[in-house]
């Protein structure tokens, strides 16, 4: 924020934009690809990911930060909600388990170790932050060349008019502005704001009565629905769907917040912090590929989604023990049973939600789940950050507390200061860290047992062997739908 000269404490849109633009646009994302065609979708999403990392390397002031990492998130967004539907449409349900793995495996490990590398390289000198979005640059014109020449997908016929009125325009309008109040009164909350203010809770009702609207709206109004409800008429897609969402937050919590336990517990350094969480990062990433194929080998979905739900129960529950002076092997193994837990819900869960659907409708289904991922990924930042703002507030020393600004994230800004303190105070606000982090965990023992409750509706559903021909590998033949 110094280097972009924020005086206005703007920092924190840096992410909350790429969120709110991600998480809108990927709705719309699958529209445009059930209209378009999946391959100009894509690499028009990679172009809008490369502009965006490329202004945002470049931005001289908040405001341009700000709209890169707006412009990013679009393609962002798009990026992985399709890449989820590539994989749909070229393999068949029953066959897909190390795909989907390994787009779990991809997911999980880029979302365990990125922020912990991003912290790294931001306190690495005043400009070397920048790389964090110029390294995107040559790994995104890798993947638009290789979609450009090796992506031969089929496109759906007829004229532009005719597939501009195939988008349902003001279903992903309502969706786009719902979704963005909400992450725009999250956002606020606890920080800038407080919970019970208006521009908190202005943007918040409002966003949920839009949502609620969505549904409706889709229910009943377009010929081609963005997310047709069929998709949630059934309790094993709907369960499938909950579960994701409580993932969502769960895992998000713990990427963001255990990296904070070693910095303040034990003063590590974010590159350090790095390096104590990858008994994390390192087995979240293969579990989500072990999810994917042993769906596969056994053609069952719903054990892998119980054993995954109970380990994540168990994992939660005993980070909740850890104290400022745990020992290595406690936090390393602790660390193990939780990654077990969430590695292998990456990639469960897809197969409960499309199991009991036509082929022809894995596109809006999924885009459907990466939607209620992302979504409830921006709940659990705020369920999880506003559990620690409020118990810091009202534990740690009103002296120490009082020489930070307020309407800050107390701790982010407390942390660098824990150091320079005298014992005992600087146990005493180590003690306090650890006790709230404590608290974090426990709320997520109950989302995560959610998580498993709603993981026994599932029912076992034999799964498809066919895909939708529609948007299927070119080679050549006339489009003949099978389902």
């Amino acid at each position: 924020s110094n280097a972009l000269n924020d005086t206005k404490g703007e920092f924190t849109w840096v992410g909350s934009a790429y969120t709110l633009s991600s998480t809108a646009f990927i709705p719309l994302s699958g529209s445009l690809s059930e209209a378009f065609g999946r391959r100009p979708v894509i690499l028009t999403c990679i172009a809008f990911f490369a502009l965006g990392s490329a202004l945002a390397g470049a931005a001289q002031d908040m405001n341009m930060m700000i709209a890169a990492r707006t412009i990013q998130g679009i393609g962002g967004g798009g990026i992985i909600n399709l890449t989820e539907i590539v994989v749909a449409d070229l393999v068949p349900l029953a066959e897909r388990g190390l795909y989907q793995g390994l787009i779990g495996l991809v997911w999980s490990f880029a979302s365990s170790i990125g922020p912990p590398i991003g912290g790294a390289l931001a306190n690495r000198g005043h400009k070397a932050w920048r790389w964090l979005f110029f390294l995107n640059l040559p790994l995104t014109g890798i993947a638009f060349v290789l979609t450009l020449f090796f992506l031969r997908v089929k496109r759906p016929e007829g004229s532009t008019s005719e597939k501009l009125r195939q988008v349902d325009w003001l279903g992903n309008a309502i969706v786009i502005v719902g979704s963005g109040l909400v992450i725009i009164g999250l956002t606020w909350g606890g920080i800038r704001y407080s919970w019970a203010s208006a521009p908190v809770l202005v943007p918040l009702i409002l966003g949920l009565v839009l949502l609620v609207a969505f549904c409706f709206y889709e229910a009943t109004v377009p010929a081609h629905p963005t997310i047709p409800l069929d998709v949630i008429a059934n309790r094993t897609s709907l369960s499938g769907l909950l579960a994701t969402a409580c993932h969502g937050v769960v895992s998000i919590a713990l990427i963001y917040y255990l990296p904070v336990y070693f910095q303040a517990c034990f003063g590590a350094s974010p590159i350090r912090s790095a390096v104590d969480i990858l008994p994390a990062a390192l087995l979240i990433a293969p579990f989500g590929l072990v999810g994917g194929i042993s769906v596969s080998i056994v053609k069952r979905y719903r054990e892998a989604n119980w054993i995954g739900w109970a380990f994540t129960v168990v994992g939660m529950g005993v980070l909740s023990t850890l104290k400022a002076t745990s020992s290595v092997g406690s936090w390393v193994g602790f660390q193990v049973v939780v990654a077990v837990g969430l590695g292998l819900l990456f990639a469960a869960p897809v197969f409960a939600i499309l199991a009991p659907l036509p082929p022809s409708r894995a596109g809006p289904a999924l885009a459907l789940f990466s939607f209620v991922r992302s979504f409830f990924q921006t709940w659990g930042i705020a369920i999880a950050g506003t559990i620690l703002q409020n118990r810091l507030n009202r534990d740690l020393p009103a002296p120490f507390v009082s020489q930070f600004p307020p309407h800050e994230e107390i701790a982010y800004i407390a942390i660098p200061v824990i150091k320079t303190l005298d014992e005992p105070l600087r146990a005493q606000v180590r003690g306090i860290f650890a006790d709230s982090l404590a608290e974090i965990w426990q709320v997520m023992i109950g989302i995560a047992g959610l998580g498993l409750l709603v993981s026994l509706l599932m029912r076992e559903i034999p799964m498809a062997v066919v895909v939708d021909t529609k948007h299927a590998l070119d080679d050549g033949t006339k489009d003949v739908e099978m389902q």
